[in-house]
């Protein structure tokens, strides 16, 4: 049976609160650090016309019921027609994203300078975590919970005697590294707030390819049933009508 502990007030006090706010000035720091190493780029005029153009195809998509379906025929041809359109890539005209990268050293280069403002402090602060705050158990989850979740909240703690809802300094640490997002937004802005998933998910990824979007936004167009809805607008308004009326 799973066994309920008295947390000291000077874990909350010299732990908890302490590892909470050196994650989020590590944070921001690591923010401001990466803004200072980035490199301005002239964007490349053919991707960002390519970009512009899976732009306007998804909303041609999203507001397709609302044109005439001969107007919409007409935009679907100038947009997928297979000699012509601008979402159809030759097969020869491909471009790996990959060979990309390595073609140019200024990419991978902001790459790295990316990477190692990730790596760097993720690594000396969970030194620094493990140092000094292993073995702690930090804080409750004030809700119960399944035996699914106590490898992810009691890392770091091998009793099976302690309840689930328990959460090891440890990993209170990686909540907060993989959950300051919100926080972030409101410091840094929305547009400036990335987790560190974001950026492991464009560590897996070598860049960009636009190809493999063109061809997916070209293949969504194609299988899209158009119906306009001007024909039921009035039969909609009378039906709302009669739902105030009634």
């Amino acid at each position: 049976m799973a066994e309920d502990l008295v947390l000291d007030t000077a874990i909350r006090d010299w732990v908890l609160i302490p590892l909470s706010v050196v994650m989020v000035l590590i944070g921001v720091l690591r923010y401001f650090v990466s803004k200072l190493m980035r490199s301005y780029q002239v964007p490349d005029a053919k991707i960002v016309k390519e970009g512009q153009v899976i732009v306007r195809a998804r909303n041609l998509r999203s507001g397709a019921n609302f044109i005439p379906p001969k107007a919409f025929r007409a935009r679907r041809v100038y947009f997928s027609n297979e000699e012509n359109g601008l979402l159809f890539v030759p097969k020869g005209q491909a471009q790996n994203a990959q060979a990309q990268m390595f073609s140019d050293p200024n990419m991978a280069m902001d790459m790295m300078k990316k990477n190692l403002s990730m790596i760097i402090p993720q690594t000396l602060t969970f030194a620094w975590v493990n140092f000094f705050f292993s073995g702690f158990v930090a804080a409750k989850i004030p809700f119960p919970l399944t035996q699914r979740f106590r490898s992810m909240l009691q890392n770091g703690i091998d009793l099976s005697t302690v309840d689930v809802s328990y959460v090891s300094s440890r990993s209170w640490y990686f909540l907060n590294l993989f959950g300051l997002r919100g926080l972030f937004s409101l410091i840094l802005g929305e547009e400036n707030a990335m987790d560190d998933t974001q950026r492991m998910m464009q560590m897996s990824g070598f860049g960009f390819d636009p190809t493999k979007s063109l061809s997916a936004e070209k293949d969504s167009l194609d299988i899209i049933q158009h119906e306009w809805a001007l024909p039921k607008f009035e039969q909609r308004a009378e039906a709302v009508l009669r739902k105030l009326v009634s």
